[in-house]
């Protein structure tokens, strides 16, 4: 299993990088709506969440700092801990729940009914035609969608701020601007990257192994779920260890 995915993600991987460079061979109405079917249609849920996820920090956090005098401190640790963990950790999360499932659930539809057999029948690559579209949409939506979950996170904040904490906003978001670094938001990116990669690949790979009927599909699409969120935690613990520990 572990070698028919290494395969399957390596080709799917060399024929993205070949319709990036390649425009012309790459189905670009395709690549719109699945852009928009995961980025625009994902907006609400996202931020909603996210925007929750700023206040509750901001909220546990204010409960111990302004014990001390320093809830100032508030805004720092709310920002750099939406861009640097939060933010593309839920974000990828959502969007596993969302999109990673209805991408295994169409293709293994596909393969049920056996329109992936009759695609290759009539010379059609199954790799360009449906999975480079839907991993290049997730490729380029997750981390869009990463700033806006930031963006958002560190909005909660600011309203637990001003009105628990009774701050003003000027010096809430000059600590928030003073606490990030480049380094943060370069983090935050790789993370989102490398886990919209591996949640289009887990998506792919799972709808192509279902074989029987409808109650397989099922079963697939929600063994690639939890496959893609056991992923996105590894791959969120392994790259702490290499910008924080490794790369300090």
């Amino acid at each position: 299993a572990l070698l028919e995915f290494v395969v399957l993600a390596a080709d799917i991987t060399m024929q993205a990088i070949f319709a990036v460079f390649r425009p012309w061979r790459l189905r670009r109405a395709a690549l719109i709506e699945q852009a928009s079917l995961m980025g625009s249609q994902a907006l609400g849920i996202v931020g909603l969440i996210t925007f929750l996820v700023g206040l509750t920090l901001a909220f546990q956090s204010a409960y111990q700092l302004r014990q001390f005098g320093a809830a100032i401190y508030v805004a720092s640790l709310t920002a750099i801990s939406m861009v640097r963990e939060m933010g593309p950790l839920i974000t990828a999360i959502i969007v596993a729940g969302r999109s990673g499932s209805s991408i295994t659930s169409e293709v293994a539809t596909m393969k049920v009914n056996e329109e992936i057999d009759a695609m290759q029948v009539m010379g059609i690559p199954f790799v360009d035609f449906v999975a480079v579209p839907k991993l290049l949409a997730l490729v380029c939506m997750v981390p869009l969608l990463t700033l806006m979950a930031d963006f958002l996170g560190i909005l909660g904040g600011w309203v637990v701020a001003t009105t628990y904490l009774d701050l003003s906003s000027r010096p809430y978001l000059q600590a928030t601007i003073d606490a990030l670094r480049f380094k943060d938001l370069v983090t935050g990116m790789v993370k989102s990257l490398s886990f919209a990669w591996g949640i289009g690949l887990i998506g792919l790979y799972y709808g192509m192994q279902v074989q029987g009927g409808a109650q397989e599909v099922g079963k697939a699409t929600t063994a690639s779920v939890v496959s893609s969120i056991f992923f996105i935690i590894v791959a969120d613990s392994v790259f702490s260890i290499l910008f924080y520990v490794v790369m300090p």
